[in-house]
């Protein structure tokens, strides 16, 4: 399991290494309080698309790794001893603001770290979304292009159907420092969210022409639902019949440890909208190579949020850049996009392709729909619901769940277009301002259906909440000029902070469940029963030895098979109602035949709490032969 050590020598090597990349690469793209604040997304953005393809073809290993890194630190280390390029004047960021915002990133990355206690380990609930670090170990343990490790059939590619770039990046750090997939998990978790703070702060200092705001980014940011104080207020009971319950479109602080992957792609989303502005400013060849990494690396990490939402953003903002650019330059603006765009499909097409393969084999369906957001609760009728939910979105919910930023925000942004001169923030805060509009319409009205929840609505909105944090972060700095901007960001604040600390106690001391005393003793390797320590975190997930163990699965359950393998709905519940069926003691010889020959079930493991303890279909098997047996703990067959 994870150890605090481990995973802090992760977070020190990332914030280093990545800062230093990237700032020696914005300082000749951005203004002062941009490019320090835009260093660390920069950096793992540039580096991590541009390696990728890089060491599929000349191998991933520690040695390669670490000399590749060597070459950009020596390179970044060259180019800071030249002057910036861009423009020097602005505000600088605090030293003790970018110490509150490596403070407040340690909520979130508390939420993956294990809780060990006397009467076991417990585990908060956002590491449901973290059982994918299997992807960490494949990619460490076996290299680029990662193996699928939740599912491995006869006939069928062996390629992850999943975005992957974030994790990639997390199993270089594991390879470096020779640590578990999960400590990488947890110091990049880290490290994705004082980035996005970081980026967040340059661009209030920016637009806030003070320092000031850098603190005002980390304090909205703490923000949280107002669910909690309603309930307070109004009783446990009273917005049940009027509200959908929760469903994870939430503030930053959810955002953070539950899909930091996400949450770097919005950070990346939003440092590509400002290049984009910058190449408008100013058509230099050096921004549009950042501009394409940065956009590779945001999609690599989030179909959603770097695909849909940056291609429906982007193609908002072009008229808006076009129009304040002059005639005679704008030829030469589009042919730059242009060629942007090709590169961007080039690097990321083995992501295309794969993408591709999932939503073919997951039926005829169409993976995005039009269906608005579900906001009111069942006390309303359903065809009324639908149609209240429209404007729900905009009156209930994102005031509900964005308090601090939603209004204040998109004040600020108006008021800032209003009161800026500078031709670069003009074009900077209309490209930003489609971002925001971008990611809150595309919540509001689309809905994806490749798995069981609305990721695509759930994570839109990331992006948007991030200028809205370090717009109305701004506006607040602005005080006395602006005073309803502040009164309304600060209120919110004030009221969210009762779920703000009921969600950063539950990431810090987890649950204790049932299964917590199992989950302790496994130590062992090896694909299990999908169902094994289920009641572990709030969803039937396998958090077992299949996943924590550096080892693949030849089946993790159906919810890890949703996420990474490219089948059919269909197909995905009959294997899990096999592997099911035989833990239960109900298999047959044709399922453990099909367990050896077809899922390439190497090694197998029955323990106390499977039916298949008593009545165990494995004992018989010619296909498996008894390699370890520990009374009272497990058995490990292996395949002959």
């Amino acid at each position: 399991m994870a150890t605090p050590v481990n995973a802090a020598l992760c977070a020190l090597l990332a914030v280093a290494f990545w800062s230093l990349l990237g700032f020696s690469a914005s300082r000749h793209l951005l203004p002062r309080p941009l490019a320090r604040g835009a260093a660390p997304v920069m950096g793992w953005a540039v580096h991590s698309a541009a390696t990728l393809p890089l060491f599929a073809l000349i191998g991933f290993s520690q040695a390669l790794v670490i000399a590749i890194g060597a070459v950009c630190a020596i390179a970044s280390l060259a180019s800071l001893r030249q002057p910036a390029s861009a423009e020097a004047e602005g505000a600088p960021i605090p030293l003790w603001a970018f110490a509150a915002a490596a403070l407040l990133a340690l909520f979130p990355a508390a939420a993956i770290m294990p809780k060990i206690y006397a009467q076991g380990v417990a585990l908060a609930d956002p590491i449901s979304d973290h059982v994918k670090i299997a992807m960490i170990d494949a990619m460490a343990r076996q290299g680029l292009p990662p193996i699928d490790p939740a599912f491995g059939a006869v006939g069928v590619p062996d390629h992850v159907a999943y975005y992957y770039l974030w994790h990639y990046s997390a199993a270089a750090l594991a390879l470096v420092l020779r640590v578990s997939g999960w400590d990488a998990d947890v110091g990049l978790t880290w490290f994705t969210a004082f980035a996005s703070l970081s980026l967040a702060m340059g661009l209030a200092v920016w637009l806030g022409k003070g320092s000031r705001a850098a603190i005002f980014v980390v304090a909205l940011a703490a923000a949280a639902s107002l669910r909690t104080v309603l309930k307070v207020v109004f009783g446990s009971y009273t917005l049940e019949p009027f509200l959908a319950p929760p469903t994870g479109f939430a503030g930053w602080l959810f955002q953070a440890p539950w899909a930091p992957q996400h949450l770097m792609a919005a950070a990346c989303v939003v440092l590509a909208m400002i290049l984009i502005a910058e190449y408008a400013q100013r058509q230099r060849v050096t921004p549009l190579v950042a501009l394409v990494l940065v956009v590779v690396a945001g999609f690599e990490s989030s179909t959603y949020v770097g695909g849909v939402t940056f291609a429906i953003a982007a193609l908002a903002a072009a008229p808006l850049l076009l129009a304040g650019i002059a005639p005679g330059r704008r030829t030469h603006f589009v042919a730059g996009m242009a060629v942007a765009a090709v590169l961007v499909i080039g690097l990321a097409m083995p992501f295309l392709r794969h993408q591709a393969g999932t939503v073919a084999a997951h039926g005829g369906a169409a993976p995005i729909v039009l269906q608005p957001f579900a906001v009111l609760g069942a006390f309303f009728p359903d065809a009324l619901r639908r149609l209240l939910d429209l404007p729900a979105y905009w009156l209930i919910l994102l005031p509900l769940e964005f308090p601090a930023a939603f209004v204040a925000g998109g004040l600020a942004l108006f008021a800032l277009w209003r009161s800026t001169i500078a031709n670069l923030e003009r074009r900077v805060i209309a490209a930003l301002t489609c971002l925001a509009g971008a990611g809150l319409v595309a919540s509001w009205l689309l809905a994806s259906t490749l798995g069981d929840n609305n990721d695509l609505a759930l994570r839109a909105v990331v992006p948007a909440l991030l200028v809205l944090i370090a717009a109305a972060a701004a506006g607040v700095s602005l005080w006395p000029r602006h005073v309803f901007i502040a009164a309304t960001a600060l209120g919110g604040l004030v009221l969210s902070l009762p779920d703000t600390l009921q969600m950063v106690r539950g990431n810090i001391e987890g649950t204790l469940r049932p299964d917590a005393a199992a989950f302790a003793q496994a130590s062992a390797r090896v694909a299990n029963n999908p169902l094994y320590l289920e009641d572990l975190v709030p969803w039937p997930e396998n958090m077992s030895w299949a996943l924590f163990a550096d080892r693949a699965s030849c089946f993790a359950g159906r919810e890890l098979a949703l996420a990474l393998a490219p089948m059919s709905a269909a197909e995905r519940e009959a294997i899990n109602a096999q592997f099911i069926r035989v833990f239960a003691g109900e298999g047959t010889a044709r399922d453990i035949d099909d367990m050896a020959n077809k899922y390439r079930c190497d090694v197998v493991v029955v323990v106390p709490q499977d039916k298949a303890w008593s009545n165990d279909p494995f004992a018989a098997s010619a296909a498996y032969r008894l390699a370890d047996n520990r009374e009272g703990q497990w058995r490990i067959y292996v395949r002959r």
